[in-house]
């Protein structure tokens, strides 16, 4: 009788628990190391979002711009298109140029407004304004002066500026009374149409120079006699913008300015006295520059 074999694979050595446990352990220890490593890839990622250092910062602040005399909002389209673009809410209110009480005191109302940190920046007679209206108010970070006026508590604008030779546009002002609904009277300036941008936009085209010449927004003459009852930069970061070609107000004034104040950074660039509308990157630049500082540093 011929009996047919069944063939059997050959019998697989037994696997102790031991063993078993230390495949088990080896299985874990590569998945930690697969880990680990993703997480040093990450980790600089993770950093450079967060910032220079790491840290997830704080709340990017308001960008609040305030004009000066002779002009309106629209001086800052340039810059608050580039901080849009960097996705910063930006607000542009209107200064009114009655004067550092009745302009500041509106200022500080609409400040109130906003939730959050504040990165405020005002130009020329702006910066009178902002000196007063940020004082104890604690959302304001930081202060950004463009070619700007910054009077001490107690000093006006025409005191301060008697430090220095006058600026050109001193002797190329026009003034035109005018008459309240209650009776009272007093004095609008203007610049003078035809100079206007020899002594305030000569880094301008003509015609662009003679649009604003056209739709200048007056201060009333009080302002430059009005004397600040608060200097908010005496306590808050200071950053500085000078126009080196300025002619409404003297360069030498406007450094004297940002040293006293103790400037975090005073940029000087071969501007007029409108820097916001001539070069408005360098001004969103410096803008943005006190903006990181304050969610960085």
């Amino acid at each position: 009788m011929h009996i047919s074999r069944v063939s059997r694979e050959p019998r697989k050595p037994r696997t102790s628990r031991a063993s078993l446990r230390t495949v088990k352990a080896a299985r874990w220890g590569a998945a930690l190391l697969a880990l680990s490593g993703t997480t040093s890839v990450l980790a600089p990622v993770t950093a450079q979002a967060g910032g220079p250092s790491g840290d997830p910062g704080r709340a990017k602040p308001t960008i609040v711009l305030v004009h000066g005399a002779f002009a309106d909002a629209s001086s800052w389209s340039g810059v608050v298109q580039r901080l849009q673009q960097n996705g910063y809410t930006v607000a542009a209110p209107a200064n009114p140029l009655r004067g550092v009480a009745q302009d500041s005191a509106y200022l500080a109302s609409f400040l109130k407004s906003i939730t959050g940190p504040i990165i405020l920046a005002g130009h020329s007679y702006g910066g009178e304004v902002i000196s007063q209206a940020a004082v104890g108010n604690a959302n304001v970070k930081a202060l950004v002066y463009i070619n700007a006026i910054m009077p001490d508590a107690g000093e006006s604008q025409a005191v301060l500026a008697a430090k220095f030779a006058p600026a050109p546009l001193a002797q190329a002002l026009k003034q035109v009374p005018f008459r309240n609904a209650d009776g009272t009277t007093g004095t609008d300036v203007y610049i003078q149409p035809d100079r206007l941008r020899q002594v305030f936009a000569a880094d301008l085209p003509r015609s662009q120079a003679d649009i604003m010449a056209a739709t200048q927004r007056p201060i009333a003459m009080s302002a430059f006699a009005d004397k600040l009852t608060g200097a908010a930069w005496r306590t808050k970061p200071v950053y500085a913008l000078v126009g080196k070609k300025d002619r409404a107000v003297n360069p030498s004034l406007e450094l004297f300015e940002a040293k006293r104040a103790n400037a975090r950074k005073t940029v000087e660039i071969d501007s007029s006295h409108v820097s916001l509308v001539s070069h408005p990157q360098a001004v969103k630049d410096l803008i943005v520059n006190a903006a990181e500082d304050y969610m960085w540093k």
